[in-house]
């Protein structure tokens, strides 16, 4: 199950807009980090294939200038 976490920064003056627009998605956390000029992301997707679903619908997002991403893992499903 792939976990990864990113720093998001929103255009200028576009970050409720970047928060509403990441909290519809159902495979993504946010949190506005305490300078609130980003956000940190966390998203968790069932396989490799979800998770190239999820990149295409971030890369969709107006108001979502950088996505940095900081840590990402692949956590083993057990059987």
């Amino acid at each position: 199950m792939p976990i990864k976490s990113y720093l998001a920064h929103p255009h200028s003056g576009k970050k409720n807009e970047l928060i509403e627009a990441l909290s519809s998605i159902e495979q993504c956390e946010i949190m506005p980090a305490q300078n609130k000029e980003v956000l940190i992301l966390i998203t968790e997707t069932e396989d490799k294939t979800e998770e190239a679903m999820l990149k295409e619908k971030l890369e969709t997002i107006e108001s979502l200038k950088l996505l940095a991403m900081v840590s990402g893992f692949n956590t083993p499903q057990n059987n």
